[in-house]
């Protein structure tokens, strides 16, 4: 899906279309004016926190703001973008719109996210364009947004390909038209080479594909070790033969937030024990909702100088419940020395197992906590 936050925020807020919106941020907030009803929007420039990018629209792009990107960074590239709050409520109504309209065309489908899926069209006896372009129109009809699709033989060269012709864009690769169209590009195009491994190819004056590709593999593998190495001659070359993989089970689920100012042990320890509750409720609402117990629970602290601490304990049973979650989580909380202010903190269910049957009522009581 093409900007798929900030698209389904657009749908809200069509007066917005054409300009640089970023989604993101805590203290971002949409108001109606009361003398002629239009709405009011926030612009970057005004924001303070340290919240970061959820997405940003192409306009957005084109000054340089991206997802992840810190919202104050961003504020320095792009001051009069509007900030709006994200919804993530809406983003996971219109993700389920736009998957069913794909199924119902090509059901063989394996779900990347919220917002990309992998389809296998083998065997759907329909030429390709007119296929595509009855996917996209099936999604535009049931969400009214835009999407990009790659056609290649693979999920790799798939990949790479809904990106080149971003937004609303089709790109159809032909096997023989790998060197023509996909060696020019950077070799971070490639789903998988990231920043790490890309400042390191750039040091062996590696920076596109063709680079890559003609690279000796005792070059790659001397560097890279062998498992890698091998993999990226095989990737420069369009090698993958990963299937489509229609269903697949998660091994775990996680709810975390970062604060917008470091929380104080002692001082802020009633704010610190609403957000923790509240984290434990949100996991064992998604664990319902997927239809799991878990039997380990984990937290992440990131304390204020960026060092993170996790623990985790394996109980004799599954729970789902957010009371048994939150004693769970709570008992892993004890065994970490909290001697500085915390930046995050997070919950996470792991030995996921699917439910057979709704499990017995919460047998804990309430945990006294450490804050």
């Amino acid at each position: 899906m093409d900007a798929f936050f900030a698209s389904v925020e657009l749908l809200s807020y069509p007066e917005l279309r054409g300009q640089a919106v970023v989604v993101g941020g805590r203290n971002a907030a949409v108001t109606r004016s009361e003398s002629n009803g239009q709405h009011q929007f926030t612009t970057l420039n005004r924001y303070t926190g340290r919240g970061v990018v959820t997405t940003s629209t192409y306009e957005a792009r084109a000054l340089g703001v991206f997802s992840g990107m810190g919202l104050m960074k961003s504020a320095a590239l792009a001051p009069e973008a509007i900030l709006l709050p994200a919804n993530f409520e809406a983003y996971r109504h219109y993700s389920r719109l736009f998957k069913a309209a794909v199924a119902s065309i090509a059901p063989q489908i394996e779900d990347r996210g919220i917002d990309e899926i992998y389809i296998d069209l083998s065997d759907i006896a329909e030429e390709t364009e007119t296929l595509a372009r009855r996917i996209k129109d099936a999604v535009f009809q049931a969400t009214g947004l835009s999407c990009s699709i790659g056609i290649s033989p693979n999920k790799l060269l798939s990949k790479i390909c809904s990106d080149l012709e971003k937004p609303n864009g089709l790109t159809i690769l032909e096997p023989d038209q790998i060197q023509q169209r996909i060696w020019p590009l950077a070799a971070k195009k490639i789903n998988g080479i990231g920043p790490k491994a890309n400042e390191k190819l750039a040091a062996l004056n590696i920076y596109t594909i063709a680079e890559l590709a003609a690279a000796p593999v005792e070059l790659l593998v001397s560097h890279f070790g062998r498992s890698t190495g091998a993999w990226l001659n095989q990737v420069a070359h369009g090698i993958d033969d990963r299937p489509v993989v229609t269903s697949s089970e998660p091994k775990s689920l996680s709810r975390e937030t970062t604060f917008e100012r470091d929380l104080h042990v002692k001082h802020d320890k009633a704010l610190l024990g609403e957000v923790f509750t509240k984290l434990c409720v949100r996991l064992s609402e998604d664990l319902r909702r997927k239809g799991y117990g878990s039997r380990t629970i984990g937290i992440k602290l990131k304390f204020a100088d960026f060092q993170v601490i996790t623990r985790d304990i394996t109980l004799p049973a599954d729970i789902v419940d957010g009371a048994d979650i939150r004693k769970a989580a709570g008992e892993c909380l004890k065994r970490v020395p909290l001697l500085q202010r915390i930046r995050l903190l997070g919950v996470r269910a792991a030995s996921l197992s699917p439910l057979s049957t709704e499990p017995a009522p919460s047998a804990y009581e309430q945990v006294k906590l450490p804050f």
